[in-house]
């Protein structure tokens, strides 16, 4: 009874105490074994160095650490704000298995987290890992390319699409640290650290200084395997390197659009094959298309370091002969141009950079150039503009780009059949509020275009065709097609049309700074008025929070089960890798 007493009378007490601002790893933390990360205690306002206490286990920190923290007096906000004082702990390693709780005090604040230090399998499982992510990938993604792409009579399809043969095998958490909203950045960063992030930021904790590059860091797989192995690293996007999926494997930011720097941080690692786009942030400032602030020309330190380099699809295919087994292709300064317009429009950035290749290409010569090394690999691949092409609304070149991701998944899947030690995840990092409604039908009487869309019974079949046998519809224009709609979005016209000309611009800003309809399409026979149901200051359709799929094959699928939160699938990649084995 005494000692209950005691604990009551100690929970009340600290129950009165301020809370400190954060600590870092935050609160539930998994932590790789062995793996650096940086920890961080933020106090409210300027505290004594002498009236700081910090605990792990009821132990002293320096004795479980090994290490002595920082103490920074004042961290400063914008305009020179005091916003507190910190602790600050850089390149921290744990090795020893368990669960740790941190207590840190400071007069009256008081503030306790606990983490999760796990390690691994002894022996790694799986040589290879391919980890393909559909940018934006959502149920409605998958449906519509397989429609598209495969036809459907009688209620079944005709055809499977590659994806659609590997298991799902969890439902995936996708909310950041701070909100239950996602992007880009952070899914992709906890996919790739084990450590949830702060939408907008890659391997960090998202502290509340406004410097984006001095945040508490975590590891990256890219580090991790460079840290651990011999493995060759790959990356493959149809968007910029440098942009935040692709970042996510090697980069430490607070900001998602720091891409100069993240070149930097991609060329630190070197990833053995990156291809994608975004050259710009490669290029020397003086260089015409250049978008960096220095002189740094990291495509001559790439080569310099035994790059062989690409510039399209022909220099591809000659560089996926050569005996060079490092490779960088750069085939547009920005985003590469979608499917769509790439090889059937002839639309967007085309006439600039005719020669593109697909993502078909990149992952083929990507894996024929990292199979190459005895130790196995880790390889990303991920089809940018799904995501891309679902913020404006455009759904005809979304589905478009979901079936050529689908041909990579096949590309991924006959390499696996080759070589069974290969682990395969196939997943998206965050959805879209996008469902298949039914159809439209241009020969239903009247020329109200709503009026021709078809429910219930009287969406019937789209009839798309593909007559060359390639796998995608020989047009999307056809009589009778899908009709997929958003429940998010900006003031817009619908058309119920594909947009032939170019990628849909369903907003435009007014003198306002507000976004409304682009009247570009008003007159299109049959548009009709939606209104927008997201904030005015938003110009295009936004991500959902709905759990998203994961599908896996190979050895280690195992650890993947279940409703897993992103971080989570880290920790499953990791020990079919062996990353946190225990140390001899």
């Amino acid at each position: 009874m005494r000692k209950l007493l005691l604990a009551l009378v100690s929970a009340t007490m600290l129950s009165g105490m301020a809370q400190a601002a954060a600590i870092y790893p935050l609160d539930r933390a998994t932590v790789l074994a062995g793996s650096p990360f940086d920890f961080k205690v933020e106090f409210d306002g300027v505290v004594k160095p002498e009236d700081v206490k910090v605990t792990v286990n009821g132990q002293d920190y320096e004795t479980v650490f090994g290490k002595k923290a920082e103490f920074v007096a004042e961290e400063k906000g914008k305009e020179d704000k005091v916003l507190g004082s910190a602790l600050i702990l850089r390149g921290l390693t744990i090795a020893q298995a368990g669960h740790y709780k941190i207590e840190a005090t400071a007069g009256d604040q008081h503030k306790q987290v606990d983490w999760e230090v796990y390690t691994t399998a002894a022996t790694p499982k799986a040589k290879n890992i391919i980890f393909l992510l559909g940018d934006g990938l959502s149920v409605a993604h998958r449906t519509g390319a397989r429609i598209m792409s495969k036809g459907m009579a009688d209620g079944k399809a005709n055809g499977r699409l590659n994806m659609d043969d590997v298991p799902p095998v969890a439902f995936i958490g996708t909310s950041s640290t701070h909100s239950i909203a996602t992007d880009s950045a952070n899914t992709m960063s906890a996919y790739m650290t084990g450590h949830k992030a702060r939408v907008n930021a890659l391997g960090v904790y998202a502290d509340r200084t406004p410097d984006s590059l001095d945040d508490p860091k975590v590891e990256t797989m890219g580090e991790a395997l460079r840290r651990q192995t011999k493995k060759s690293i790959g990356i493959v996007t149809t968007a910029e390197v440098e942009d935040a999926t692709p970042a996510a494997v090697v980069s430490h930011t607070r900001k998602r659009g720091d891409k100069a720097q993240i070149v930097g941080m991609l060329y630190d690692v070197k990833p053995d094959v990156l291809l994608g786009g975004g050259s710009a942030y490669f290029l020397g400032k003086d260089v015409p298309g250049s978008k960096r602030k220095d002189d740094k020309d990291y495509i001559a330190l790439f080569k310099d370091a035994g790059y062989a380099l690409a510039t399209d699809k022909a220099e591809l295919d000659a560089a996926a002969g050569s005996n060079q087994d490092k490779l960088l292709g750069l085939f547009h300064t920005g985003n590469m141009d979608v499917t769509l317009d790439r090889a059937f429009l002839k639309k967007g950035t085309v006439d600039k950079f005719p020669n593109q290749p697909g993502l078909v290409d990149m992952t083929r010569t990507a894996l024929d150039k990292l199979s190459k090394n005895p130790e196995g690999f880790f390889l990303v691949v991920e089809g940018a503009s799904i995501d891309k092409m679902s913020h404006p609304l455009d759904w005809d070149r979304a589905l478009v780009e979901t079936i050529e991701f689908d041909k990579a998944v096949g590309v991924a899947r006959e390499f696996a059949a080759r070589n069974p030690d290969t682990l395969i995840v196939v997943t998206g990092d965050h959805t879209h509020g996008v469902a298949i409604i039914g159809t439209v039908d241009d020969d239903k009487p009247g020329t109200e275009m709503r009026e021709k869309v078809g429910t219930y019974d009287n969406a019937g079949f789209p009839n798309y065709e593909d007559k060359d046998g390639d796998g995608y519809p020989d047009r999307v224009d056809v009589s009778r097609r899908l009709f997929m709609a958003a429940n998010n979005g900006p003031d817009h016209y619908e058309t119920f049309r594909p947009k032939l000309d170019g990628v849909f611009v369903p907003a435009i800003q007014n003198e306002k700074k507000e976004y409304v309809a682009n009247e570009a399409y008003k007159d299109v026979p049959g548009a009709v008025f939606v209104e927008g149901n997201i904030p005015r200051d938003e110009d295009t359709g936004v991500h959902a929070v709905d759990d998203i799929v994961l599908q896996a094959a190979g050895p280690g699928v195992e650890g993947l089960t279940g409703y897993m939160e992103q971080s989570d699938v880290y920790r499953a990649l990791a020990d079919a890798f062996a990353l946190g084995a225990p140390k001899k």
